[in-house]
């Protein structure tokens, strides 16, 4: 399996990606450093985002997505991982499904459940041992919902929110799809169709959202 390349998705050569990058390649900076720096810079510059799915495989584009001012989950992953990538650290994306419990009315309204399906996330290969890291909720959105943002160190798996600050239940994971090598859009699309079939309509033999 290849970690580090450029592909479609993670097309870290691109202009938009080498610029997001530059000032993380000072070379005082230790891999570590580096991760923990691009992690904050995408969780915190991109706002969170479920509602902006897409059947395009031009929108799930690193050099796409950093044009953006928000990104759901698996966009601002696909977005860490190029950096990373680019900057010479193995990154993987992983996928699962999540169930949220807070603020979850206009989720409900637009999918029918509090459920969101494929979730995505990072594994990052710092010090010879693979770390999970979701950079989807931005710190402004966490204190919102009254959560603590998810920090990363670069020693330690930062994946998960389980409770908000008053102890009530945030988020849970109730599915886990693995990890992937590219972005695997065919499984997403038919991932996405399968959980929400409620939200597409067939025009012309096309397939789109009705969101």
């Amino acid at each position: 399996m290849d970690y580090l390349s450029a592909t479609y998705f993670f097309d870290y050569e691109s202009d938009e990606i080498q610029q997001l990058i530059s000032n993380y390649k000072d070379s005082s900076l230790s891999k570590k450093e580096q991760a923990v720096a691009l992690y904050l810079k995408i969780r915190d510059s991109w706002r969170y985002n479920p509602y902006n799915l897409s059947l395009s495989k031009e929108n799930y584009k690193a050099s796409t997505i950093a044009k953006k001012p928000t990104g759901h989950c698996v966009e601002k992953s696909i977005l860490l991982i190029a950096c990373l990538r680019a900057l010479n650290i193995p990154a993987r994306l992983h996928l699962g499904k999540v169930k949220n419990h807070i603020a979850v009315e206009r989720l409900i309204e637009k999918f029918g459940t509090n459920e969101l399906t494929p979730h995505g996330m990072v594994q990052i290969y710092l010090n010879g041992q693979w770390l999970k890291a979701s950079p989807a909720f931005n710190a402004a959105l966490c204190k919102m919902c009254k959560v603590a943002p998810l920090a990363f160190d670069g020693e330690n798996n930062s994946f998960l929110q389980k409770f908000n600050d008053e102890g009530n239940l945030f988020m849970e994971y109730i599915d886990d799809y693995g990890y992937f090598e590219d972005v695997p859009v065919d499984f997403m699309i038919a991932n996405v169709k399968e959980h929400y079939p409620h939200i597409f309509i067939t025009k012309d033999n096309t397939t789109e959202f009705k969101l």
